[in-house]
This record gives C-alpha cells, sequence and structure tokens, in this order.
C-alpha cells in the first residue's frame, strides 16, 4: 500500500487481501522509534480506517524485533506537548491513540523486544501475541523520566494496578510467557511457527463479521472506559443494535449457518458508519 518513510526510520504499511501489515522499521537500532517514525503512526492509520478493503490489522516490527522503543535521543522533542509545553506524551502519545482508535481490529506480533514507548503501540492493539523469544520491558525508571499518563493508564486497564507498578517501578525485562501470566499478551507461540500462528488467526479474524467484531471492539471499549451512568453503552448498543438490523451481515451468518456452509460477510463499514460519543452526536 505505502510507505511513510522518514530519516532513520519508517513506517511501512502493505497488504495482502484483506490484511494490512503495519511495519516499524529503523534496520540497525531494533527498530527504535523517531520522534517522525511516531508522528508517521497517526496519517497511518487513517489510511487504513478508509480503505474498505482492510478488515485486520498487524503491527510489527522490521527484522526479528518489534521496537526497543522510543528514540532516547530524540526524547526530548518526542514526548514534548507543544501546548501544554510538559513532556507528558507528544508524539508518543498521538501515535498510541489513533492506533487505539481505529475502528478495525487491530493485532501486536511481538517477537524479540517490546521495550518502552514500544509498549504503548503494542497496548494500543486489541490483542497482543507474542513469540516465545519475545522480551517486554517498561523502563522510565531506568533514565529517569515519567512515562506519558496516557501509557500508565492503559497498563493499567491491561495488567491492573500492582503489576503496572511492578513493571514501571522496577523496569524489569519479562520473557513472553511471563508476560502471558501478567496479562500482557493473550497468547505465546513457538518462535519457529510464530508468523504461520500469527497468519492463521488474523485470516480468521478477516472472514469473520465485520459488523459483528468493529461493534464489541466499541462496545468493550465502551465498557473499560466507563461514563458511570451508562449513556455511553446504552448510545453504543443502540448504534450497533440499528446497523445489525439494516445491514445483511446477521442474515448472511444466519443463513449460512442453517446452511451449514460458510458466511461471506460483506460489509466493513468506514468511519462514516461509527459511532460519535453522545457529546459528539448531540
Amino acid at each position: 500500500m505505502t510507505e511513510s518513510t522518514v530519516t532513520g526510520g519508517s513506517v511501512q504499511v502493505s497488504q495482502s487481501g484483506p490484511i494490512a501489515t503495519l511495519t516499524l522499521s529503523n534496520p540497525g537500532r531494533r527498530n527504535t522509534m523517531t520522534e517522525a517514525m511516531w508522528r508517521a503512526l497517526e496519517p497511518a492509520c487513517a489510511r487504513l480506517a478508509d480503505d474498505g478493503s482492510v478488515r485486520a490489522v498487524v503491527v510489527r516490527g522490521a527484522g526479528t524485533d518489534f521496537s526497543a522503543g522510543a528514540d532516547i535521543s530524540d526524547l526530548g522533542s518526542i514526548l514534548k506537548d507543544e501546548e501544554s509545553g510538559h513532556h507528558d506524551g507528544g508524539a508518543v502519545a498521538a501515535g498510541e491513540a489513533a492506533l487505539a482508535g481505529l475502528h478495525k481490529p487491530t493485532i501486536a506480533a511481538v517477537e524479540g523486544y517490546c521495550l518502552g514507548g514500544a509498549w504503548q503501540i503494542a497496548a494500543a492493539c486489541d490483542i497482543r501475541l507474542a513469540s516465545s523469544d519475545a522480551t517486554f520491558g517498561i523502563t522510565p525508571a531506568k533514565i529517569g523520566i515519567v512515562y506519558p499518563t496516557a501509557g500508565i493508564e492503559r497498563l493499567v486497564r491491561i495488567a491492573g494496578p500492582a503489576t503496572a507498578k511492578y513493571l514501571l517501578f522496577s523496569g524489569d525485562f519479562v520473557d513472553a510467557e511471563r508476560a502471558r501470566v501478567l496479562g500482557l499478551v493473550q497468547a505465546v507461540h513457538p518462535a519457529e511457527t510464530f508468523w504461520d500462528e500469527v497468519d492463521a488467526f488474523v485470516q480468521r479474524l478477516a472472514n469473520r463479521s465485520q459488523l459483528s467484531i468493529q461493534a464489541m471492539k466499541d462496545i468493550v471499549d465502551t465498557v473499560v472506559a466507563g461514563d458511570g451512568s451508562g449513556n455511553e453503552l446504552r448510545h453504543a448498543s443502540n448504534h450497533w443494535q440499528h446497523l445489525m438490523a439494516t445491514t445483511g451481515d446477521a442474515e448472511t451468518g444466519i443463513r449460512a449457518f442453517l446452511a451449514k456452509g460458510t458466511p461471506e460477510f460483506t460489509w466493513n463499514g468506514g468511519r462514516d458508519t461509527q459511532r460519535r460519543t453522545t457529546s459528539a452526536a448531540s
């Protein structure tokens, strides 16, 4: 599809059938993320959102590492929020938010190192699959910085406050199996069959009803965010129930089930069919 090349690295977007792959590439530097690479995530995600032929997105690193995190030599500018002047996210938070906001299913495929800010990229994906040779570490305490608030919040939601503190305080590396036990990843596969396992899983997602997946992604995220009153959850439910009743996926799926066949789902929505928050809609 595209390649956004920047000095010292690139964010590449390629496609095979209904599956797009977003690749973090900074050769010879374990795919460390420069400021320009972080900023390239937002337009890359926008293109993926608008491409109706894409039904699932894999996020990976080039070669044998996911990413060793933010480029330390570029860290001051990477984390700086130009509006507030604070160093609490900047390009890192923008890239993370763009990936988390993509309405299509996203899968982080992690092999080798996934360290520091790279965890924010993996955490922003819906599902994380790890190779048995993967190593995770969240290391701000090793260099005296405060991890971006958005990254801490997501880590707490995924792994819980005690595990978040353990990882953030110590900066210790954990292997793939330990990461699974801690809740950081959903599955660990042998290194020698890792990409076959990833491909088989993502192909299954691409063949499922995208109406179902996109609706349930929105509803799960709404439950996690929680507005206390339940208004957003009702808004989400009403929106997707309406689309379920007025698009063809449910009819296609039920007909195929009764005929003992394989459904061929065609709906893939688009940003114009995505739910807006209550405040945005009013």
